[in-house]
């Protein structure tokens, strides 16, 4: 019996539709992690934690599931993220304590990961003539999924559904998506297609241009995932509604992916790069000064700046490194997710470390979160909250402001090198 030819369209559209199950859990989580404190009296520190451990788990299937993409098959590597899907978010939604809320979120950045270890080299493979453009397009649906789950849970919040059901909602793309990819025959990867062999593969690894880039990558990634993650709970303390301004942010990011061809072939990958690191800087700046619905203007600089950052790394680390393969991408997007990972907790810490020290004297911080919801105290504790939440995003500003002078230099090297 003859196999079934591969359905390019069919598979791009099933593979966003995986993103966007991966980008729900992302705003979802954001959102519900004000709920968790409460609930299971957390601390920020130990919200980071767990909003890391997704990072950890993505970054595990991302390393371990990239060099299998070609011994396996992309196909079964979205099998893994199916199963992976649909078991931890069922576990997150019947989570009692910390740890399974622990385990729910590393099962679920293990699913997320595989979607982005198979999805990755899948779209690079089909549109090999313009990875960056179809890359992007394909992240599209990261932000994009973002504001799917950030205004289901606004409105889910407004009508009292409660955190566990708004995870519910996640079931239905993951279905679509799984009945989708069913029965689908994927292509080899255009790795195994040029020849290039599985040593040759991990040879070009070790290029020195390529591992600065994987560094960049960590602070692309921090730049962007670290921010986004703690905007819905900093932000509510700031005269705005977070998750709102999260499905802003991700709303013009979406946009702005969808039209990156444009600018690809205008600027080229380096010269995206270099602008999105000056303006998510600015951007970062801007709301760490910003207040109530001024922080909507604070966030666009920075949705402008962090758009292109993800897909534009992967496209041009890709074209430049085609012979990395799967195996490239997959360290790539696993150094992003490791990123994030380390970051959260760390961005939580300053968060408490913030509050702790803005405590007036005579005051403690249980105190002050226990005052009724109409009292001076209730108005002191939010404004604490805000102060410090806002003055930690500021500081997240140093990895644009590096990424600035690292991107120029290739930039300008970049140049010569082409002349």
């Amino acid at each position: 019996m003859a196999p079934t030819p591969v359905n390019p369209s069919r598979l791009f559209l099933a593979s966003r539709i995986a993103l966007i199950v991966t980008a729900m859990t992302f705003a979802l989580r954001g959102n519900a992690m004000a709920a968790w404190g409460t609930q299971f009296a957390l601390t920020n520190e130990q919200l980071g934690v767990i909003s890391g451990t997704a990072f950890w788990g993505f970054t595990l299937a991302m390393l371990f599931g990239g060099p299998l993409c070609d011994a396996i098959g992309l196909g079964r590597i979205m099998g893994v993220a199916f199963v992976g899907h649909l078991a931890g978010i069922v576990l997150t939604m019947c989570a009692w304590n910390y740890m399974s809320l622990f385990i729910g979120t590393l099962i679920i950045g293990i699913a997320n990961g595989s979607v982005e270890a198979a999805c990755n080299p899948l779209i690079a493979t089909m549109y090999s003539h313009d990875k960056t453009t179809y890359l992007n397009r394909f992240h599209v649906w990261f932000p994009g999924g973002i504001v799917v789950g950030g205004v289901a849970g606004y409105f889910a919040d407004q009508i009292g559904m409660g955190w566990r059901a708004e995870f519910g909602l996640m079931l239905i793309p993951l279905v679509i998506y799984g009945i989708m990819f069913l029965g689908q025959s994927f292509p080899a990867t255009e790795r195994v297609q040029s020849g290039v062999s599985t040593g040759g593969m991990f040879a070009a690894c070790f290029n020195p241009i390529f591992i600065l880039m994987v560094i960049c990558m960590l602070m692309t990634a921090a730049t962007e995932l670290g921010t986004e993650q703690w905007i819905p709970t900093i932000l509510a303390s700031a005269g705005v509604s977070g998750i709102l301004v999260l499905a802003w942010i991700n709303g013009l990011m979406a946009l702005g992916r969808q039209c990156a061809g444009p600018f690809v072939h205008k600027f080229s990958p380096l010269g995206m790069l270099l602008g999105s690191a000056v303006i998510s800087g600015l951007g970062l700046l801007a709301i760490s000064h910003s207040h109530g619905y001024a922080l909507f203007a604070s966030a666009t600089v920075f949705a402008m700046g962090a758009c292109f950052f993800w897909p534009t790394m992967l496209g041009y680390v890709n074209t430049r490194f085609p012979s990395t393969g799967a195996v490239g991408l997959a360290i790539m997007g696993g150094a992003g997710m490791l990123s994030a990972g380390l970051i959260l907790p760390i961005i939580g810490h300053s968060y408490d470390r913030g509050i702790a020290i803005r405590v007036p004297v005579g005051q403690t911080i249980d105190t002050l979160s226990a005052a009724p919801a109409t009292s001076p105290l209730a108005t002191l504790w939010t404004d604490i909250q805000a102060e410090a939440g806002l003055h930690t995003l500021g500081h997240m500003a140093l990895f644009p402001a590096v990424l600035t002078v690292v991107f120029f230099l290739l930039f300008i090297t970049s140049r010569k090198r082409v002349g």
